[in-house]
């Protein structure tokens, strides 16, 4: 399985810190942002990463991370001419996957619980068409929403709706077996002008192949993609570092 970080987007919600920088370099406490996805990639065992980022921005990305050998991994950088959205990632990425499966996460997202690295060995076992997760939300209006039947089977994906029919998010990380290439070539843009990942996730629905796990109480997912949510992942990750004595994203 091959690895995709998405750093691209114009992190306008940032602004404006954002002008200057790419907001996946910006610190959350003690160690860039982009830190917290490499880590999940890393942790699922992943030894070829390729981060997309926006025209100009490769020598600013390379600067921290290098070819990530120092991480004992391969890390390959591909831009995003436009920001068309999360599902043109993997046509960018396209030969860079090749014949392998894939993970994308978003460079904005971070994942932490006790015994993380045991769900990700899970889902990337047997892969099999597509695994996502879901998280419980007070907001679902701001995600895209996963709706359960009784017999908690996904019946359908829908992206900030405005009547949510559930409560529970799809997070940014994705497991895809090799066939999101060719999916990705045939979904068209939303009314919003962009690919949507949530459109790739419905096609394997609609074939019976999307497989969802509901993140347990004991997770934490942040998404710190505006000033108040980037704010709260800097305050959670220092109280757990320096109470825990544990590092996150390290």
């Amino acid at each position: 399985m091959k690895g995709i970080i998405m750093a691209a987007g114009k992190g306008t919600r940032l602004e404006p810190m954002t002008k200057a920088i790419n907001k996946h370099l910006l610190p959350v406490y003690d160690k860039p942002m982009i830190f917290y996805p490499l880590s999940i990639l890393m942790l699922c065992k992943i030894k070829e990463v390729l981060i997309i980022v926006n025209p100009g921005e490769k020598e600013s990305f390379y600067k921290l991370l290098g070819d990530g050998l120092q991480y004992g991994i391969k890390i390959e950088y591909a831009v995003q001419e436009k920001p068309n959205g999360i599902g043109q990632a993997f046509i960018v990425g396209g030969d860079f996957i090749g014949k392998s499966s894939c993970a994308l996460i978003l460079g904005d997202n971070i994942f932490y619980r006790d015994s993380i690295q045991s769900l990700l060995s899970k889902s990337v076992r047997n892969l099999s068409g597509a695994t996502i997760f879901a998280y419980h939300v007070s907001d679902p209006k701001r995600f895209g929403i996963v709706n359960f039947d009784k017999k908690d089977k996904p019946i359908s994906i829908e992206e900030k709706p405005k009547k949510p029919k559930s409560s529970y998010a799809v997070p940014g990380l994705y497991f895809y077996d090799n066939s999101v290439i060719d999916i990705a070539k045939k979904i068209k843009p939303s009314s919003r002008g962009e690919y949507e990942i949530t459109d790739i996730n419905k096609y394997y629905l609609s074939q019976g192949k999307l497989d969802v796990k509901v993140l347990s109480k004991g997770s934490v997912w942040l998404d710190t993609g505006t000033i108040n949510s980037l704010m709260q992942a800097n305050q959670y990750v220092q109280v757990v570092e320096e109470r825990q004595g544990r590092k996150i994203g390290c």
